[in-house]
């Protein structure tokens, strides 16, 4: 299963793209998908097509997206759920099923603790995916994502199959 997790954001989405087989998680690619100028509607715009782009390249089969935090910056907020909202959409438009973790559910499955900083979590990204060169923290962020999606997934493929068991 190939899983994209994204890290929303307005100026810089990461992304990372990662390969999982039963226990295995092996790196595929990860990057930033960038957005310039004033303009809101063109940044965001940006953001599809550079997003649309990595979704073609990589044909991941699911997807997994952070939850936006609510912030002192209200309109900071607001512009962090619209680059959210860009990579949901880029998901679904290709018909991917989509998990979305909060911050400190990422953090506790990839550290083992829910308010790691932001090294802590390139360090155990990096120990998971030996070799791996991370394109930079938003970069490590959405790999982070994405193993938490496949931790979670996996998880609930284990209970899926242990209550079909039971019932049989």
């Amino acid at each position: 299963m190939r899983v994209l997790g994204i890290d929303p954001g307005l100026r810089n989405m990461g992304w990372g793209v990662i390969h999982v087989s039963g226990p295995r998680i092996t790196h595929v690619a990860n990057g930033v998908c960038r957005s310039t100028g004033t303009d809101l509607g063109q940044r965001l715009l940006q953001l599809h097509q550079a997003l649309s782009a990595v979704l073609i390249e990589h044909a991941p089969e699911t997807a997994a997206v952070e939850q936006t935090f609510v912030n002192k910056d209200g309109a900071g907020t607001l512009k962090l759920g619209q680059a959210r909202g860009i990579a949901m959409l880029v998901a679904a438009q290709a018909g991917l099923a989509i998990g979305e973790y909060a911050p400190n559910a990422i953090k506790k499955t990839v550290v083992g603790v829910g308010h790691a900083d932001k090294r802590q979590v390139d360090h155990m990204v990096r120990m998971q995916l030996p070799g791996v060169e991370i394109a930079g923290p938003d970069a490590a962020d959405a790999l982070a994502i994405a193993i938490c999606h496949a931790h979670h997934a996996q998880s609930a493929n284990h209970l899926e199959a242990a209550l079909k068991r039971a019932s049989a």
